[in-house]
């Protein structure tokens, strides 16, 4: 599927989610790697087949192999992360915060691309999944690495828009009329 088919499937009702898409598509203000693995990450996390479809076929055109397993690793690895910190942040009880997580993490040390994108990337998707102690830890580790706050905003948009796509697809979904039987 290809982005243009994606926006096909935006519901009326969700035009501004259209033109958002289409103003993403054209902002360069990001490097190529930096932007298509963002993009393919955010949409993973999604969890909307048309949304993961599109954005795939896009990387598979922009990307390696490796970046594209990187944001999907990105992706993968903060859907995991993502609940259990935030669980151990929401916690009324902090013993949770001092025991070992002993979750496996190894692509964090070696991603494959360039350890500022992968960090963008797991920023995007905790962003998605609404994880406050996973955000604050990759925003502090990018901005440690020079990464510009442009930048980093740059991405936290685009993860939104990425997810609004899905949920209007999915918002025009549930609202067509079902077949007679």
């Amino acid at each position: 599927m290809s982005i243009e088919q994606l926006k096909e499937l935006i519901p009326d009702f969700a035009k501004d989610v259209r033109l958002n898409l289409s103003s993403m598509a054209g902002d360069e203000s990001l490097g190529e790697q930096t932007k298509y693995g963002l993009l393919l990450a955010a949409a993973v996390a999604t969890r909307n087949p048309a949304v993961i479809a599109a954005f795939e076929q896009l990387a598979a055109e922009k990307l390696a192999p490796t970046a594209i397993a990187a944001a999907k690793a990105a992706a993968s690895l903060m859907a995991m992360n993502n609940v259990y910190y935030r669980f151990v942040h929401l916690a009324s009880n902090k013993e949770y915060g001092t025991m070992p997580a002993r979750l496996r993490m190894n692509v964090i040390g070696n991603p494959g691309v360039d350890r500022a994108d992968f960090e963008l990337w797991s920023l995007a998707v905790s962003a998605i999944n609404g994880c406050g102690a996973c955000i604050d830890a990759h925003e502090k580790a990018l901005q440690e690495a020079g990464v510009p706050s442009s930048a980093i905003q740059t991405a936290v948009r685009f993860a939104a828009i990425i997810q609004s796509v899905a949920v209007a697809i999915e918002a025009g979904a549930s609202a067509m009329p079902m077949a007679a039987e």
